[in-house]
């Protein structure tokens, strides 16, 4: 019979299993103090939070100033009152269980102020920060500031060394853990280096192994868990894993499982249509304005993505080479100069309805209507900073606010669209992140005929390795 037993995880006692951090507003403080209180370790976001008024009634996230500069400190004002706002409430319904971590992506715009703005106002209330999206060297001064645990999140074992070597080898009483999450399999932004073919998926088991190896040569216990994250269903299916003297204490996290719960806060809609999922309807891609891979289900929103990537061209802004077609484009109907088949191509679409041909940063042009082409343009004006460096809007956090290139149309506002699907927008027509296993709910005999378990009944279910 499977048997899970508890390890200590912050401090504590805890069943190995992890709510995975759902960023924006899908891992909040209802279902993370419920997670808690069923005795395991649960993490709720603390990228631009919800908060609330005195009535209970939701905050919307408006933006009065004018500039991006201004409306990026209004963005981390909001960020760190939802932090804490959230991690109250998980602490309120957790009786005290089990543990409470925060996850924030270190590629997020305000990262460290909203981080170190969250641990002082919720002081006492968090016991650890898991943090990826990028490689954050400070994660570890600012836990070690308050006290509280760090679990940073890597794709490798060199992601690791460079972390430990550049600065947590100062902050290694305070290394809680290590997130491994799978490149090829998790849902939301994935940490897939240049050197790693996103079509040929590598097992995790030797990748882990490799991770376990480096984290000894850096003077880390083996009683310091990796938790193992992304592709992570039954634990039955990893019974191999737990207790393997080669990998050392191991935790798993679930980031999919735990949106179908009676207490996740998503819409029914997005339940429903995580019951209806089949193989091969998620989708790893490069859309996101981040720069890193990321998968979502392959709903309108990202069809419209894919289509528009490959309704694009090159072109020059004078004949050379093969580019001697001229293509009068935009209202002033300025001339660029293509390929005689590529413009062949550009007029064919113009006729379809995609008149508005956008520059890119690779001088391309993309294709698009009209009404999405304002869209693009308002949602460009509209920035608010929400990633430390965008390449949809070209913000950056620096004083000259700009990543120094043109804004790319081949992408998307990722703050409007996040905040649009977790209150309750169209499922077909906003990023549904989802890790590739969420076609197993269809299949599942735990979700037979719509059931939906609250977040103990899972605990409850992971426990004995179902």
């Amino acid at each position: 019979m499977f048997k899970l037993d508890p390890i200590v995880i912050s401090g504590r006692e805890v069943l190995p299993l992890v709510e995975g951090g759902k960023g924006i507003n899908v891992s909040n403080g209802e279902s993370s103090g419920a997670w808690a209180a069923a005795g395991g370790v649960a993490t709720f976001s603390g990228v631009n939070a919800d908060n609330y008024d005195e009535n209970g009634d939701l905050i919307p996230m408006i933006y009065h100033t004018k500039t991006r500069s201004e409306r990026h400190g209004e963005l981390i004002a909001f960020g760190i009152k939802g932090a804490i706002a959230q991690a109250r409430i998980a602490h309120d319904i957790s009786g005290g269980n089990g543990r409470l971590h925060m996850n924030v992506l270190w590629e997020m715009g305000g990262a460290e102020e909203i981080l170190e703005g969250a641990l002082q106002g919720a002081k006492g209330l968090i016991h650890g920060v898991t943090c990826g999206a990028g490689m954050p060297y400070r994660v570890a001064e600012i836990a070690a500031k308050y006290g509280v645990y760090y679990y940073p999140i890597v794709s490798s074992a060199r992601a690791f060394r460079a972390l430990w070597k550049r600065a947590y080898n100062k902050y290694g009483q305070l290394l809680g853990g290590v997130v491994y999450e799978d490149p090829w399999l998790a849902g939301g932004h994935n940490g897939l280096s240049n050197s790693e073919n996103p079509e040929k998926p590598e097992p995790p088991y030797a990748r882990v192994r490799d991770l376990r190896a480096t984290m000894r040569e850096c003077g880390v216990a083996d009683a310091v868990p990796i938790f193992m994250a992304g592709g992570v269903w039954a634990l039955k299916e990893w019974s191999d894993w737990i207790g393997n003297p080669e990998l050392g204490a191991i935790a798993f996290q679930f980031g999919t499982r735990p949106l179908l719960t009676q207490e996740s806060p998503i819409s029914a809609a997005w339940k429903h249509r995580l019951l209806t999922l089949e193989p091969g309807d998620v989708l790893l891609h490069r859309f996101s304005p981040t720069g890193f891979y990321s998968s979502a289900v392959k709903n309108d929103f990202i069809i419209e993505l894919v289509d528009r990537s490959h309704r694009q061209i090159a072109f020059s802004s004078e004949a050379m080479g093969d580019h001697v077609a001229e293509l009068p484009i935009g209202a002033r109907k300025r001339i660029v100069w293509v390929t005689p088949h590529d413009k062949e191509q550009a007029l064919a679409w113009v006729a379809a309805g995609f008149t508005e041909a956008l520059r890119t940063p690779e001088n391309t042009l993309v294709f698009v209507d009209a009404e999405k082409a304002e869209e693009i343009r308002k949602d460009q004006v509209d920035c608010m900073g929400c990633l430390s460096q965008c390449a949809f809007s070209n913000w950056a956090q620096n004083e000259a606010g700009t990543t120094g290139k043109k804004a790319d149309p081949r992408s998307f506002c990722i703050q409007k669209t996040l905040q649009n699907i977790g209150h309750g927008g169209d499922v077909e027509n906003e990023l549904m992140f989802a890790g590739h296993n969420a076609y197993r709910f269809a299949s599942d005999p735990f979700y037979a005929n719509g059931f939906i378990p609250t977040v103990r009944q899972l605990v409850e279910r992971m426990a004995i390795g179902e």
